[in-house]
């Protein structure tokens, strides 16, 4: 079934001899439980992309629709409260709140968005993230790989539709890469969340369902593996 769908979808820079068309008429459509790698080299538009799906950039022109919205037509309130429900973000810098522990930056989006946070499932997230006993911790007293567990910890405590992730292992080693890129697969598996990832790496890209190819704005390549 299908859970997201990209149609002509551009952004434009600038204008006249300044222009630069980051993204240029790409369509795609991805189903539910995919993971999809999306790969290009530095400037291909990756970004971009993946933040125009997530409602963070608006188009220049083309649509976005997950689980059949059109997320550009609703207006900048309703389309933060899609985002924030609908949406995990997942970032290579981790973009904690250094006030907050662990588990208060975890359920950050549940208390924005006013809702009672469901213990049994709190308590499930940080076993498989593997920072139950780190809960009260501040982000600067934890490593890069447990900080980046944190933000994944954010990105799924509202079980959105769709999980977006950028570069997620670009600051962390290998061990810490593996580990994180586990924890996605194994998320995408146990919560049947659909998972879009940038990643330079190939051979994380190789364990994807499919790798969408970019360069200069437009998907070269899209094979299923």
């Amino acid at each position: 079934m299908e859970i997201l769908r990209v149609e002509n979808l551009s952004k434009i820079y600038g204008s006249g001899a300044t222009k630069v068309k980051a993204v240029e008429d790409v369509s795609f459509s991805v189903n539910r439980g995919e993971f999809v790698a999306v790969v290009g080299a530095s400037g291909s538009g990756k970004s971009t992309l993946l933040h125009m799906i997530g409602g963070v950039d608006r188009p220049t022109s083309g649509r976005v629709l997950i689980e059949g919205t059109d997320i550009y037509n609703l207006n900048e309130t309703k389309l933060a409260i899609f985002r924030r429900r609908q949406v995990g973000l997942i970032y290579q810098f981790y973009n904690l709140l250094p006030i907050l522990n662990v588990e208060e930056n975890i359920t950050l989006p549940l208390l924005l968005d006013q809702k009672k946070v469901e213990k049994d499932f709190l308590n499930e997230l940080l076993a498989t993230l593997n920072m139950t006993g780190r809960i009260n911790h501040l982000p600067n007293e934890l490593s890069g790989g447990e900080q980046q567990r944190v933000s994944i910890g954010r990105a799924l405590i509202n079980r959105p539709a769709l999980v977006l992730a950028d570069e997620p292992t670009g600051n962390l080693d290998s061990k810490n890469s593996e580990e994180i890129v586990d924890l996605l697969k194994l998320s995408n598996r146990r919560y049947h969340q659909t998972l879009i990832m940038i990643t330079h790496a190939h051979e994380i890209a190789l364990q994807a369902d499919r790798i969408i190819t970019l360069a200069d704005g437009q998907i070269i390549k899209d094979e299923v593996i």
